[in-house]
C-alpha cells in the first residue's frame, strides 16, 4: 500500500500552471477562424491605414480573451509598429483607471500621481504616442463592466476621438463582452455611434468534443500518467457542457488532482471529482452573480424566496409576486432569459389550460444560491 501513497516532496502535477484561468496555451485549437478576423481588422494598419475597431462577443468561457491573448503575441513578434495592450475592466472599470493603465502598460512608467488630472494624463499618453511614432492597440476585456458602471461611452469616446486634439494620433480598439443581454445599438449615445465603425467577432460555445480536446491537451501536458482515467475525464467533460463555460472544467481537474496529493495518493478518485465539481460550480455561479444589475439580482433573490412553496413555478407566478418596484413586464422577461442563458436558471415551456406557461427553476440547490447572494450584498 506504502508504494501507492506520494511522498511529501512529490506531485501529480507536471505543470500546474497550465490548469489556471490565466494560462495562455501554446497549442491554441479551435479558435483559428476567430484569430484570423482580428488579423483582418488589423491588416490596414499595416500598409498606412486605420485598425478596424473590434468586438468580440460570447457567453464566459469560450476563448476570448485567450484568442485576443494569443493574437497580441502574433502581433508582437511581428514588430511592427503597433503595440497591443489588454485592460481587465473589471479591474480597471472607469475612464480614468482604462487611461491610467494604458499609459502604464505603453510607457512603462509609473502610474501618474494621485489626482493627476484626466486631461493632463491624455497629454501625457498623446506626447509619448507621437515622440515613439506607435499604435495602440486597446483589447478592452469584459467591456460589460465598463457598461455596468456607464463609463463605456467615456471610454470609446476618448479613444476614438483622440485624433481631433491629437492628430498624429490613432488608437485601435477591441471590445470583448461576456453578456449575452447587452444591446449596444441601445447603449451607444450619438457621439460614439457616429466613430465607432466595428467588426464582430462571434464565439459560440465549445462542443463536447472540442471541450474533451481542449481538457485532454492541458492533461497530457500538465499531469503525471494515470493520475486521471479515460472515464474520469469523460464526467469532467459533462460537468463542463452543464454550466457551458471551458474554465469549470479546468478548475475541477486542478481541484480533484490538489485533492489526491492532499491525501498522498498517486490518482484522482470518483470522490475528489464530486468534491471538486461542487466547489468550481459555486466559483461559476458566483461569478455570474458578480456581473449581475440590481434589477436581475432582485428577481432572482425573489425566485429563490419561492423556490420550494410549490412545485411548479411560472413565471407569472414569481412576477405577480414581486414587489412593486420590480421591473416592468419587457424587462422582466428579458431578465428570465438572461438568467436561462447564463445556466442560472432554467426555463420550460408547456401548453397547458389557456396558453403557452413557462415554468422557471433554479438550476442550483437552493441554500448554494441563497448563500452567495448573501456574500454579493
Amino acid at each position: 500500500m506504502k508504494k501507492n501513497l506520494l511522498m511529501w516532496d512529490q506531485t501529480l502535477f507536471r505543470d500546474i500552471e497550465v490548469f489556471e484561468i490565466t494560462y495562455v496555451p501554446e497549442q491554441f485549437d479551435y479558435r483559428d477562424e476567430q484569430i484570423e478576423r482580428l488579423a483582418f481588422a488589423v491588416k490596414p494598419a499595416l500598409i498606412g491605414g486605420s485598425i478596424l475597431n473590434t468586438i468580440c462577443r460570447g457567453v464566459p468561457g469560450t476563448g476570448k480573451t485567450t484568442s485576443v491573448k494569443k493574437f497580441f503575441e502574433e502581433v508582437e513578434g511581428a514588430a511592427t509598429k503597433i503595440v497591443p495592450i489588454h485592460i481587465n475592466c473589471q479591474i480597471d472599470s472607469t475612464e480614468y483607471a482604462v487611461f491610467s493603465r494604458i499609459y502604464t502598460k505603453l510607457t512603462k512608467n509609473r502610474q501618474p500621481p494621485s489626482g493627476t488630472a484626466f486631461k493632463t494624463l491624455m497629454d501625457m499618453l498623446a506626447k509619448y504616442v507621437e515622440k515613439e511614432e506607435v499604435i495602440p492597440l486597446i483589447c478592452l476585456d469584459d467591456a460589460n463592466y465598463l457598461i455596468y458602471n456607464k463609463e463605456f461611452n467615456n471610454v470609446l469616446y476618448a479613444a476614438l476621438r483622440i485624433h481631433e486634439v491629437y492628430q498624429k494620433i490613432a488608437i485601435g480598439v477591441i471590445v470583448v463582452i461576456s453578456d449575452p443581454d447587452i444591446l449596444l445599438e441601445s447603449i451607444l449615445d450619438a457621439r460614439v455611434a457616429s466613430v465607432f465603425r466595428y467588426e464582430t467577432v462571434n464565439f459560440e460555445p465549445y462542443s463536447a468534443a472540442e471541450v474533451a480536446g481542449i481538457l485532454s491537451q492541458r492533461v497530457a501536458q500538465g499531469l503525471y500518467p494515470n493520475v486521471l482515467t479515460s472515464e474520469q475525464l469523460d464526467y469532467i467533460v459533462d460537468r463542463t457542457m452543464r454550466c457551458g463555460d471551458i474554465r469549470i472544467g479546468l478548475d475541477m481537474i486542478k481541484r480533484a488532482v490538489m485533492y489526491a496529493e492532499t491525501d498522498a495518493r498517486r490518482a484522482v478518485t470518483q470522490e475528489d471529482l464530486q468534491k471538486a465539481a461542487s466547489a468550481s460550480q459555486d466559483l461559476h455561479l458566483a461569478g455570474t452573480i458578480k456581473t449581475l444589475s440590481p434589477d436581475e439580482l432582485q428577481i432572482l433573490e425573489q425566485l429563490v424566496k419561492m423556490t420550494g412553496t410549490q412545485t411548479l413555478l411560472t413565471t407569472g407566478d414569481l412576477r405577480r409576486s414581486m414587489t412593486k418596484d420590480a421591473p416592468k413586464l419587457t424587462r422582466f422577461n428579458e431578465i428570465v432569459e438572461k438568467l436561462d442563458h447564463l445556466r442560472v436558471i432554467t426555463v420550460d415551456y408547456a401548453n397547458k389550460g389557456s396558453g403557452r406557461k413557462r415554468y422557471v427553476n433554479l438550476r442550483y440547490e437552493k441554500e448554494r444560491v441563497s448563500k452567495l447572494l448573501q456574500k454579493k450584498n
